[in-house]
């Protein structure tokens, strides 16, 4: 799901962004290789702070979004235009899953290594 201003700049605005087959494959491969559970989900890309407001996460919710974040949509709109292969792998730091009880994780930063290692990993197992 995209709110994100910067999509339209390279294809048409569109409602939904597929990711790349190829890109998920490489990134579902690398965590099962490491046994690292994970989800996939639809997200909810914005670009503005601030903007999730209760109206605006229950809509989301109900459109089947998960997650929100702050640059998917735009880098798989990136990725279309120049024609190439990416997905994105998103890691928790925070919740919105109850907008009256935040929960601050210290954004995410004692998973920022292992992350880009499951990146790089993927990376190299990409088969066009």
């Amino acid at each position: 799901m995209s709110n994100y201003a910067s999509l339209e700049r390279y294809i048409p605005l569109v409602e939904f962004i597929k990711i790349s087959t190829a890109g998920i494959s490489a990134i579902k491969f690398a965590l099962n290789q490491k046994k690292i559970p994970y989800l996939e989900v639809k997200t909810w890309t914005t670009d503005g702070f601030y903007r999730e407001t209760l109206e605006m996460v229950q809509y989301r919710k109900e459109e089947g979004c998960q997650v929100v974040e702050m640059e998917c949509s735009a880098l798989a709109a990136c990725a279309e235009f120049r024609e190439v292969i990416w997905a994105m792998l998103l890691f928790t730091a925070d919740t919105l899953s109850n907008p009256h009880k935040y929960q601050e994780r210290k954004w995410g930063k004692a998973s920022v290594s292992t992350a880009l290692e499951l990146a790089f990993d993927a990376v190299v197992l990409i088969k066009e």
